[in-house]
């Protein structure tokens, strides 16, 4: 055996994948070379092979995927060109070449091996099927198929076909495979048929789940109609909260202005008297306002009771505490039962429970709106009424200013003179 012959081409093979094989080709790649050419050596440690056909199958080994850097179509074809090619470089002799071609052309998966070199490298090929890392390899094959464009596998669909692959279509051909690689297919086999078994058990479960889920939703309300009532009921809800603040920020707003007016500007009225309408014109739009404030909050409770004869005309809604709330709880619980085991009783309620929500809803936006503008109107008009009474009153509060200042001056002059005149004597 010509060992340097063996290790060019490794070192050639090694190469030509490194520098032009796509990276999309996951399996079949130097790694996949280097599985065959161990599978080969081992089949050869354990068969009767002589050297020569021993150089040929580890060359053949080497050369058998190289065709991949030209595509998938016809690989093998383009292996021999590549393989003829190099090797007569090396001055191979044409039996060699020949025997080496004829070998990688064994490896088409379409064709049955004859020879016992064909079968030798077949096996070496596919020994993967009765590897430990079947599943590896079996992953990176599908995940080349899939990035490459060429098919997509989901995990079932490629499972299936894993199935039907060492079921049917592949078989070991020499004695060693047999005795050596088969009870390990056999175990891969068995894990996918589990595996198989387990996913269709589990979609058995999930088919029940829906056909159950699917009969519930029929006999049940629909999902629609419950979520119109909690997000209508909700929304109302939210709005109303809306409401109720706005009219405290009024509220509030309006009692400090009152606090200030009381505590300030009515005490200077006595020597402003032209201030006079304007204060009580500003004073008496934020007293409409908080009335109109305290008006859109005021609660409105009712009677809190129901016959049994309304509640079997379905005409009381007991989702409103006002209409239940001086009921014995007895009666209630009585009412209760009635109403929930009538789907449409329950709908019902929720229908006039959001309808009489929007009632006090608009009630509440229209009085809002009311207090708003009269509070608007009554700031613009109060600063009016200010302005025009300072302008039809000028230096007033400049007058008043002086002569304060004034009088507090000579009250401070007259106690200096008296502290002086009690100091001095």
């Amino acid at each position: 055996m010509s060992k340097s012959l063996i290790e060019d081409t490794q070192e050639f093979v090694f190469n030509l994948i490194k520098n032009e094989l796509p990276n999309t080709f996951i399996y079949h790649n130097y790694t996949h070379t280097e599985r065959v050419l161990r599978s080969i050596k081992e089949i050869i440690e354990n068969s009767d092979v002589t050297e020569k056909e021993a150089e040929i199958l580890k060359l053949s080994a080497l050369l058998h995927d190289v065709g991949y850097i030209k595509g998938c179509e016809n690989h093998e074809e383009e292996s021999v060109k590549i393989a003829t090619t190099f090797l007569k470089e090396k001055n191979a002799d044409e039996e060699l070449i020949k025997a080496v071609t004829d070998c990688i052309m064994a490896t088409k998966f379409d064709t049955k091996p004859s020879g016992k070199l064909d079968k030798i490298i077949r096996d070496a090929d596919s020994s993967h099927f009765g590897k430990d890392y079947f599943r590896e390899a079996s992953e990176f094959l599908r995940k080349e198929l899939e990035v490459q464009g060429r098919v997509a596998f989901t995990p079932s669909e490629w499972r299936k076909e894993n199935i039907e692959m060492l079921t049917n279509d592949h078989e070991f051909y020499t004695e060693y495979a047999l005795k050596n690689w088969q009870s390990q297919k056999e175990k891969n086999l068995a894990k996918l048929l589990k595996k198989k078994k387990k996913r269709k058990k589990k979609l058995n479960i999930e088919k029940l789940k829906a056909k159950y889920k699917a009969q519930y939703k029929d006999e049940s309300a629909s999902r629609g109609v419950q979520t119109f009532y909690r997000v209508a009921l909700r929304n109302h809800i939210k709005l109303s909260d809306i409401a109720d603040t706005k009219a405290n920020i009024l509220l509030s707003v309006n009692a400090i202005i009152i606090s200030v007016v009381l505590a300030n500007l009515i005490s200077k009225l006595d020597n402003n008297p032209y201030l006079t309408w304007p204060t009580v014109i500003f004073t008496l739009f934020c007293v409409v306002s908080m009335i109109l404030s305290i008006i859109a909050t005021r609660p409105n409770v009712t009677s809190g009771q129901f016959t049994k004869e309304d509640v079997k005309n379905q005409k009381v809604n007991l989702s409103f505490f006002g209409n239940f709330h001086k009921m014995e709880l007895e009666d209630f619980e009585w009412a209760i039962g009635e109403m929930v085991n009538d789907r449409d009783y329950i709908y019902k309620a929720l229908t006039k429970d959001l309808y009489f929500l929007g009632v006090v809803l608009e009630r509440k936006y229209r009085l809002l709106r009311i207090t708003y503008t009269v509070f608007m109107i009554g700031i613009i008009v109060s600063l009016i009424s200010f302005a025009i009474a300072i302008k039809t009153n000028p230096g007033s509060d400049i007058d008043d200013v002086l002569t304060t200042y004034n009088q507090k001056t000579q009250k401070e002059l007259d106690g200096q003179s008296y502290l002086g005149f009690n100091g001095f004597h």
